[in-house]
């Protein structure tokens, strides 16, 4: 039986159903999330069978802040550290996902994001959309307590991942312990406590052969 064909923008389909005009630019900002889970990420899942999505990376550095909260350097409100982590990465829903290790990608990373945060953020109406973007400003610039541990999180999340897949993602663009450490220090802005864990992480994938010291 035929369920007829799917509308070219389901967004604004269902922000037409919803009547009222500020309910339907919601929605249909609700609707354009779901794209965050088709940009894809460098970094594996633990059982190295894939790599993991954007959106499953946000819930799961929003997660880490609920859990590693007291880890933080000063005392942080562990909801306004998930709600940093669960809105920052939605602008790559139009700028992807910038490797941290690709430095050509890095150099045009703000401008791309800033135009994706203007669109993403413009679908809602004036106050949220101004909060949501505030909250990204506020995580982009690290200047509060909650968006240095925010960072902090961000940055060890893929490091635990790579250590528990065997380094994989590291092996296959080749990367070395020194990039690890000069990218990932980063955490200890925002915990040092999470930091000497990192460094403990790096050294033992080097022991183990996952990750080279050097590039010589």
């Amino acid at each position: 039986m035929s369920t007829g064909s799917s509308p070219s923008d389901p967004g604004a389909t269902l922000a037409a159903l919803a009547g009222d005009s500020q309910l339907a630019d919601r929605v249909r900002f609700v609707v354009e999330l779901d794209r965050l889970k088709q940009v894809r990420r460098r970094t594996v899942v633990t059982d190295g069978t894939r790599r993991e999505n954007t959106a499953e990376h946000s819930w799961h550095v929003a997660m880490m802040a609920l859990v590693l909260a007291d880890a933080a350097d000063q005392r942080v409100d562990p909801m306004r550290v998930a709600r940093l982590l669960l809105v920052h990465d939605i602008v790559e829903i139009d700028a992807g996902d910038t490797f941290v290790y690709d430095t050509d990608g890095q150099k045009t990373k703000a401008a791309r994001e800033r135009a994706a945060a203007e669109r993403l953020f413009g679908l809602l109406p004036d106050g949220q959309g101004d909060e949501l973007r505030a909250c990204w400003l506020e995580f982009e610039d690290g200047a509060t307590a909650e968006a240095r541990f925010a960072r902090a999180l961000d940055r060890l999340q893929p490091l635990l991942l790579n250590h528990a897949s065997a380094g994989q993602a590291w092996r296959e663009h080749g990367i070395t312990a020194d990039q690890v450490r000069a990218v990932n220090a980063a955490i200890d802005d925002g915990s040092p406590a999470l930091w000497k864990l990192a460094q403990h992480l790096i050294d033992d994938a080097v022991t183990r052969g996952w990750l080279p010291e050097t590039g010589r």
